[in-house]
């Protein structure tokens, strides 16, 4: 009867362990990608293609994500909703006799928005990329609108695409202040006390 010698064994045992490793490494890899890619949507394909590969996207990513975290993104109380809400409203009258002005001023209304909510207002990439952790769906049409915002700089835009472009806004716009009204959904939900 022959025995296999222990060395053996401790060096398939090694291997053993290490394919182990390697396999749970896989998964979380794997896991990570998906998480990643149901959080970010289209964003994240487009980072992919952007920094040309996988890796170098996630990592980027997860970046976004840590910075975000640190930030203090706050909802608007419903008084300063209502009042963001008033000026869009008003902004959004004057389109027909201004579009160039309304495209600038939505644009403008949309950073104080951001602001106020908390995002930081670096460059706009920086901001898109902000706004792509916790609003994945609308971060196309905020570039969408800023392509067609410079290109209107350059007097290259047509009416119909600063229309669009104010569409965008108002996508992004309305995102922004959804916090909000979900909390006033909630406090007019509430029964109110009664003192006697």
């Amino acid at each position: 009867m022959h025995t296999i010698p222990t060395l053996w064994l401790i060096v398939a045992g090694v291997l053993l362990i290490a394919l182990a490793v390697a396999a749970w490494v896989v998964s979380q890899r794997k896991r990570q990608s998906q998480r990643l890619k149901q959080r970010f949507g289209p964003e994240y394909d487009r980072t992919v293609d952007e920094l040309g590969g996988r890796a170098k996207a996630e990592s980027e990513l997860k970046a976004r994500e840590t910075r975000v975290e640190l930030l203090s993104i706050t909802p608007l109380a419903p008084a300063e909703a209502a009042r963001f809400r008033q000026a869009w409203n008003a902004l959004q009258s004057r389109f027909v006799d201004n579009p160039k002005g309304v495209v600038v001023q939505a644009d403008q209304l949309v950073r104080e928005l951001m602001i106020k909510r908390g995002y930081p207002m670096g460059d706009f990439e920086r901001r898109a990329a902000d706004i792509s952790v916790d609003h994945p769906a609308v971060v196309e049409t905020y570039r969408a609108a800023q392509a067609i915002a410079v290109r209107d700089q350059r007097g290259e835009a047509n009416t119909e695409e600063l229309r669009k472009a104010v569409v965008h806004y108002r996508v992004l716009f309305d995102e922004l202040l959804e916090v909000s009204e979900a909390k006033q959904e909630v406090l007019a939900a509430e029964p109110m006390p009664v003192h006697s």
